[in-house]
C-alpha cells in the first residue's frame, strides 16, 4: 500500500511516536483479513483529537496484531462548526444521513423529535459508528459530536439561551422568499444551525412557531419535494457554498 493509498482508521487510543495502538477484533479483521495487509505495512491512524499519524501493523504473536505509531502527517483540525439538527428516520436512511452529513461537515449532530417523527428510540452507538466511517473514507481528522434527541419544542425554548449568536436554518417549501441563496446571506456573520424535518414535514403548529422566531430562518430548496435524506445533503451544501467552508475552497483545484 503506497503513502498516496494508504488506508486510514479511527482509534481511541492516544497517538504519539512509538505508542503502541491494541486493535480490537473487528479492526485486526479488517486489516489483515479484508485488506490483506502484512506487517510492516502502513496505515493513517486518527483519533479526532491528535491529529493523524502514519502506524505500521506489527504482529506480535501468532494471529495477534497492533499498531506502531511512527510520525505525525497532519496536525489536528478542529471540529466543523456547523450544527446539524434532524428528525430521526428508519434505520438504513438514517445511517446514509449520517454519513452525507459528516461528509458535508457538520460538527454537531442533534436528533429531534417532531409532531410527524415516525422514529423515537435511536441507537447512538450505530450513529456515531456511521461518523466515524465516513470520517474515515472522506479524510477527516474530527468526529462529530452526537447529541441525544431533543423534542423540537425544548429545543427551540431553550435556544435562545444556550446558542444566542447562532442561527436556525429550515427547509420550507412556503418560504417567503424564493432564492435560498438571498435567504442566506442574510445570515451573514451567524453561526449556522441547519434543520431537517421528519418525512411528513413540521406540522402547522411547528412551522409557525418556526417562522416567528427571530433566530430562524426559512429556506426554499427548489420546485420539487424532498426526502428528508436527500433534503439534508441539498440543505447543507446550500449553506457550506454561502456561508460556510466552501467558500475557502473556490479557488483551489479539485
Amino acid at each position: 500500500m503506497t503513502e498516496g493509498t494508504r488506508q486510514r482508521l479511527f482509534v481511541r487510543t492516544s497517538l504519539s511516536a512509538g505508542a503502541t495502538v491494541d486493535l480490537d477484533p473487528a479492526q485486526t479483521n479488517y486489516l489483515v483479513n479484508v485488506l490483506r495487509m502484512a506487517p510492516g505495512e502502513s496505515v493513517a491512524v486518527f483519533n479526532g483529537r491528535d491529529g493523524e499519524w502514519k502506524a505500521s501493523l506489527v504482529e506480535r504473536r501468532r494471529r495477534s496484531f497492533a499498531l506502531t505509531v511512527d510520525r505525525q502527517d497532519r496536525q489536528q483540525t478542529a471540529r466543523p462548526d456547523l450544527y446539524y439538527l434532524f428528525a430521526p428516520l428508519k434505520q438504513g436512511r438514517l445511517d446514509y444521513m449520517i454519513q452525507k452529513a459528516v461528509e458535508m461537515g457538520a460538527g454537531l449532530m442533534t436528533p429531534v423529535l417532531t409532531q410527524h417523527t415516525q422514529v423515537s428510540r435511536l441507537n447512538t452507538e450505530r450513529m456515531e459508528a456511521n461518523a466515524i466511517e465516513a470520517a474515515e473514507q472522506c479524510g477527516l481528522l474530527s468526529i462529530p459530536q452526537i447529541d441525544e434527541a431533543i423534542p423540537l419544542g425544548q429545543l427551540l425554548d431553550a435556544w435562545p439561551q444556550v446558542e444566542p449568536e447562532r442561527r436556525i436554518v429550515y427547509c420550507d417549501e412556503g418560504a417567503p422568499m424564493a432564492d435560498p441563496v438571498a435567504a442566506l446571506k442574510a445570515v451573514t456573520g451567524h453561526k449556522v444551525a441547519v434543520l431537517i424535518g421528519p418525512e411528513g414535514g413540521f406540522s402547522a403548529d411547528e412551522r409557525t412557531r418556526l417562522r416567528a422566531l427571530p433566530f430562524v430562518t426559512p429556506i426554499r430548496i427548489g420546485p420539487r419535494i424532498l426526502r428528508a435524506d436527500t433534503a439534508a445533503v441539498a440543505a447543507l451544501a446550500l449553506v457550506q457554498a454561502v456561508l460556510g467552508d466552501w467558500r475557502e475552497s473556490r479557488n483551489q483545484t479539485i
